[in-house]
């Protein structure tokens, strides 16, 4: 029996610092969860998040990166998580985050990958009890090459 992948699931500004920055360290966490060991998981919206963002700040190559990068990466999309689901998680990061914490629990992820210091990686929100850890890109890509057997 295959053993099973690890969980991933991407908030948006990981995935808009890959489309800007194809050999930065958010690009190559979206190399490493297309692999053996980890799997990507997102929600609709957070995908949609992304897509505006980069179409915002960037131009029609970034665009066309981000869908190039989710074409290979074929994440897996979580449920669309209801609104009372949002409402578990507000009082810990408030109404504009909820719905990723919300669909990280939803999708059984490991790992939550954020680059937003500002909102999830608060000591409110890491002493929450989530059943999932919050990193960031180099947090995880540090974790994935000192865990056993794996190297970058």
């Amino acid at each position: 029996m295959p053993k099973k992948r690890a969980r991933v699931f991407f908030d948006a500004s990981v995935l808009v610092a890959a489309a800007h920055s194809p050999t930065g360290g958010s690009a190559l966490v979206l190399e490493v969860c297309g692999g053996k060991t980890y799997r990507a998981v997102a929600s609709r919206r957070v995908l949609l998040e992304a897509y505006s963002n980069i179409r915002k700040k960037f131009g029609s190559e970034e665009v066309l990166r981000f869908y190039r990068g989710l074409a290979a990466l074929e994440p897996e999309i979580v449920e669309k998580v209801s609104r009372e689901e949002e409402r578990r998680y507000e009082p810990v990061i408030g109404p504009r985050d909820a719905h990723v914490l919300a669909g990280a629990a939803k999708s059984r992820c490991e790992y939550l990958l954020t680059l937003d210091k500002k909102h999830f990686l608060t000591k409110k929100v890491l002493s929450a009890d989530l059943a999932f850890q919050i990193l960031t890109p180099g947090q995880f890509l540090e974790q994935v090459a000192r865990a056993p057997g794996n190297a970058l």
